[in-house]
């Protein structure tokens, strides 16, 4: 079968082209917050500024505040040519967000290159829809082709809701990632492989994952020396010296051709290759974060779980009514209480309370359960979980700014590994 061309200019790709590193940017867009594999080097964090490596970003966009965010920054940076989704999961662990995202970006930026970057466990399902929607370049996170060495790298692996572990969870790994590699390469996209270099653990192994990923047609591999992370299962492991990652490289490059001007990007990069987020690239992706989900629908009220009404104190599945809120004049009001639909009824309840909300942009909440967050969010409701002043955090949501949480409540999935069972 022949293979379809890549349209896209790729000269203008800074992580595929060395070339291109100097004079055209990226910016990555976080969209992905779940992840379906455990990484024993990896722990992400969704509301950090002060580190630089993949898993971390400073907020989490919807769909449509990440297109509004991109506008901005191409407003801003012209040298902007790639737009990136990396994270801070994987993109197909968070396949709606993720290919909604694809889509607004090609309907409103034709001619800006789409690069994703996954572990690969769930991207054969989209290879397809990629193609059809002229994504040019993809990057594979592959570690180990070996499972007894994937068995030491990787805590669990979960897939069609069921959680893999050991040996079982590196084969289907390397299993599906080799089926993603064969398929994107049959509708002609440029395939980089990504290797962490663990020297005790995967040290010795990684040119034969070069060798591997290079005879199913993958165009370039980046081996990326393993950071130690704190709170991880690797913490304690020491990174690789220079010498022995350019020894590596070198058997490698009989393989594969070899990326050796990888900048361990944020998933909230933005700007050239090793550049640090600009405080204006800062700003414009926390503005965008705290917009609406959905910025083009005219949704003007707020609805609020409170006990007393000073206070933003309620867990949802307590709340028994709901405050809702309007600025008038300048001033923040409750003109109105909703009744909550009754207990029980599964996604059906959580679909009429996004239903009654229909008016809501944002739903302030002590506590919520992931079902309910899912579908309000789904439904364009921005929901955020705080503790405080009712009138200070609603001030904050009309003026555009994050609102001011004292107390965070747990949210599933964010910033902890997780056991991949999920939660209740």
């Amino acid at each position: 079968m022949s293979l379809r061309t890549p349209t896209i200019d790729t000269k203008r790709h800074p992580c595929f082209e060395k070339e291109a590193k100097g004079r055209y940017g990226r910016v990555h867009l976080p969209v992905a917050p779940k992840c379906n594999v455990q990484c024993n080097f990896c722990d992400r964090k969704f509301d950090c500024v002060n580190e630089s490596r993949p898993g971390v970003c400073s907020a989490v966009l919807t769909p449509h505040q990440a297109l509004e965010y991109l506008g901005n920054v191409l407003d801003h940076d012209p040298r902007i040519s790639v737009v990136g989704l990396a994270g801070p999961g994987d993109p197909f662990a968070n396949p709606d967000a993720t290919m909604e995202t694809v889509h607004l970006i090609r309907a409103r930026h034709p001619e800006m290159i789409i690069c994703l970057s996954s572990n690969g466990l769930q991207l054969p399902d989209y290879t397809e829809e990629i193609a059809a929607q002229g994504v040019s370049h993809i990057t594979i996170t592959v570690n180990a082709v070996d499972p007894d060495i994937a068995a030491r790298i990787y805590a669990w692996v979960r897939y069609n809701k069921r959680v893999y572990r050991g040996r079982e969870a590196g084969e289907l790994l390397w299993a599906q990632q080799r089926r993603a590699i064969v398929a994107l390469k049959r509708h002609g996209l440029i395939v980089k492989v990504n290797s962490i270099f663990m020297p005790e653990v995967n040290g010795d192994h990684i040119p034969a994952v070069a060798e591997a990923v290079a005879g199913l047609g993958a165009d370039i591999h980046n081996i990326i020396p393993m950071l130690p992370v704190p709170d991880t299962a690797f913490e304690d492991l020491d990174p690789p010296s220079g010498l022995a990652l350019f020894e590596v490289r070198a058997k490698c490059a009989q393989h594969i051709h070899q990326m050796r001007h990888c900048a361990r990007c944020r998933a909230d990069a933005v700007g050239l290759l090793g550049e640090a987020n600009s405080p204006l690239a800062v700003q414009l992706l926390q503005e965008a974060a705290a917009r609406p989900l959905r910025p083009q629908q005219n949704r003007p009220h707020v609805a609020v779980a409170s006990r007393e009404g000073v206070l933003v104190n309620s867990h949802l599945g307590d709340a028994r009514s709901l405050r809702i809120y309007r600025r008038e004049d300048e001033r923040i009001e409750c003109f109105e209480e909703r009744s909550t639909p009754p207990v029980g009824g599964g996604v059906a309840r959580w679909q009429r309370l996004a239903d009654g909300l229909s008016d809501c942009f944002a739903l302030l909440v002590s506590g919520i359960g992931s079902r309910p967050t899912e579908v309000l969010m789904k439904a364009g409701i921005r929901v955020v979980t705080m503790e405080g002043l009712i009138e200070q955090a609603v001030t904050d949501l009309y003026s555009g700014r994050p609102v001011q949480a004292p107390v965070r409540k747990f949210e599933c999935g964010v910033g902890c590994a997780g056991t991949g069972t999920g939660c209740g």
